[in-house]
């Protein structure tokens, strides 16, 4: 079967400085994979580089066989890559509705018309996670919590296949941190495809098919969530040293 994200000897060098080493690793259709890794491992600067916003020094990035590496963050929006930002990226003076509509309102004119009616889409969306009676509020009086949910929800409205969360969970409560997962398994119940970077090991061990530890810029284990979260290269790259010596 053909990868959906296919990424091939990623390097990248910023003012002599190498951040990414050499980072290969593919994504299949429908899966949800955690990106973990200490703080400086090159986590968001991987995913500035699959959304097209940082150049790699070297490397490839293909998506659907496509290759991307060059291409502009909007292209790339166009084609199917969804990104939610460590830093809210919703409008925090719009109306919950207008935040949504905005969104919906950016799609190509016939993906607009297949969607129908767009105030009963915001409804919708705003129903499915669980913010309908804050509607007409605007966004910025939102919780941390409820501020990602509207975000998340917004960018799966937008039609993406593949949607790159950088840390879901930032200024979460625990509660709300249930229904973020929720959300994110019901993408993939959709037959969308996720990549996640997240300092929480718990939240990844849950919702993910396949883990990818990140250490100074390079990929240093891969595999399914129990199996990373018992090996001891994740307790050296965590805890300094192996607990077993």
């Amino acid at each position: 079967m053909q990868s959906l994200l296919a990424v091939s000897h990623l390097s990248l060098t910023i003012q002599g400085q190498q951040i990414l080493r050499d980072v290969a690793f593919h994504v299949d259709e429908g899966e949800i994979i955690g990106v973990i890794g200490p703080n400086g491992s090159g986590k968001t600067t991987l995913f500035n580089v699959l959304s097209g916003f940082l150049k790699p020094t070297t490397g490839t990035v293909k998506f659907r066989n496509e290759e991307i590496t060059n291409v502009s963050p909007s292209v790339r929006a166009q084609k199917g890559i969804g990104r939610v930002f460590q830093n809210f990226g919703i409008f925090r003076e719009m109306t919950l509705e207008e935040n949504v509509l905005v969104a919906l309102e950016a799609l190509p004119k016939e993906q607009r018309k297949q969607l129908g009616n767009l105030r009963e889409v915001v409804k919708g969306t705003l129903d499915m996670v669980g913010l309908s009676h804050f509607a007409k509020k605007k966004a910025g009086s939102l919780s941390g919590g409820q501020m990602r949910l509207l975000e998340i929800a917004r960018t799966l409205k937008s039609g993406k296949e593949l949607f790159l969360l950088d840390e879901p969970t930032a200024g979460v409560s625990p509660k709300m941190t249930q229904q973020v997962a929720d959300l994110i398994t019901q993408l993939k119940a959709d037959g969308k495809t996720v990549l996640i970077v997240e300092h929480d090991l718990p939240f990844i061990s849950r919702i993910c098919d396949r883990v990818i530890v990140m250490d100074v810029g390079r990929i240093v284990l891969t595999g399914a969530p129990a199996e990373v979260k018992k090996s001891k290269e994740l307790q050296e790259i965590y805890f300094g040293a192996d607990p077993t010596t």
